[in-house]
């Protein structure tokens, strides 16, 4: 049953859907599943972009003209307690991205008829900073200032992708003062600071190849590569800012298949660029979005059948049990025979359908409902 709930507060309506509470049980296929959506429940929340119509009708819009603009939802990690922070039929709110303590929210806002994409969103529109649970939000700048921005390691300072003038700034939040100033080296999208303030990370334009992932010493300005081939969507562990979470496609290991395109997988990096492994890939599913719990136990990450992604199905796995290779995915299976076929835990409506999220990132703050 939902109900819409409205709060007049300091002159407008803020208006906040209450689905029923139900159990992310209801989503488990097997009892591995099940034993993992109990370890999740009550584990915090996550943030995510998501479509109202899907999300109020209960059901999968296949046409992405269809499914209207963008609101952000928090969310249990066993997929309970759903609630829509924003309601604003006439905006596109994405990006959402907690503060290291919690607190407060960062994330992008853009007119409806602002066409989104994974790979320019976070120039869109204008840059809201909010309380954790919605409340109190307030845009910083003009539409298209503060493009990529991301927090510091002290909540106090963002750094900001312009990769027009090919740079990356460093602002003190409060009174947007301009501290500092590096080259960008080729990073054209979805860069992030570090956990730790040492490092940036991004998707990088690099000996003639445009999608490695590379990350900048924030000091030395030292670049460093992570990892070649077809790359995008980095983020840093949470708890461990030596590792990077990030998409990687590579057609050559499925000669023939897929139509020689090749599946996007999810994998960690070490930030020295010396390590890589493997983390999740599925068969005919494209994995974005990925990030780490706070403590990086869990991993969470949307995937979807086509490679152009927006919102996909909002999938949690244990890093312990990584790699997890579906049986499907034979080729990827002998290149890791030591990789298991989960659980993995797939968040869900009520209804039963998918839950889809463009983003998602995982706070184990505790938030409550505004006053």
């Amino acid at each position: 049953m939902n109900a819409v709930m409205c709060l007049r507060t300091f002159g407008a309506v803020a208006c906040f859907v209450m689905i029923a509470p139900w159990s992310g049980l209801l989503a488990a296929e097997n009892p591995a599943t099940e034993e993992l959506a109990r370890e999740l429940a009550r584990n915090g929340w996550i943030v995510f972009a998501g479509h109202p119509a899907e999300i109020e009708a209960g059901r999968l819009i296949e046409e992405h003209a269809d499914r209207g603009p963008f609101d952000l939802y928090l969310v249990r990690p066993d997929g309970s307690d759903l609630r829509n922070i924003t309601n604003t039929p006439d905006y596109h709110e994405m990006g959402g991205v907690f503060s290291k303590d919690g607190k407060r929210l960062l994330y992008r806002k853009a007119t409806k008829e602002t066409s989104v994409n994974h790979n320019q969103w976070g120039t869109l529109g204008a840059l809201v900073i909010a309380d954790a649970d919605g409340s109190n939000p307030v845009v910083h700048g003009e539409e298209g200032d503060f493009p990529w921005v991301s927090w510091g390691p002290d909540n106090e300072r963002i750094a900001c992708l312009y990769k027009n003038e090919g740079k990356i700034r460093f602002f003190d939040l409060a009174t947007k003062r301009l501290l500092r100033e590096i080259d960008s080296q080729g990073i054209f999208q979805q860069m992030l600071w570090s956990p730790d303030g040492k490092h940036v990370v991004g998707p990088a334009s690099l000996a003639g190849r445009k999608w490695n992932v590379i990350a900048i010493d924030v000091e030395t300005e030292k670049s460093t590569l992570l990892t070649r081939a077809l790359n995008c969507t980095p983020d840093w562990f949470q708890g461990n800012p030596t590792r990077v979470i990030y998409s990687n496609r590579n057609p050559a290991l499925f000669p023939g298949q897929y139509n020689d395109y090749g599946l996007t997988m999810l994998m960690w990096a070490s930030v020295d660029g010396k390590v890589r492994k493997l983390i999740y890939g599925n068969a005919n599913k494209h994995c974005y979005y990925g990030c780490t719990s706070p403590d990086d136990k869990y991993v969470l990450f949307s995937d979807d059948p086509e490679d152009s992604i927006v919102a996909g199905e909002m999938r949690v796995v244990r890093l312990a049990d990584t790699p997890i290779i579906p049986p499907a995915l034979k080729t990827l299976k002998l290149l890791h025979p030591d990789s298991k076929e989960g659980p993995v835990f797939s968040l869900k409506l009520p209804s039963g359908v998918p839950l889809r999220g463009l983003e998602p990132h995982w706070t184990y703050a505790e938030i409550g409902r505004p006053q």
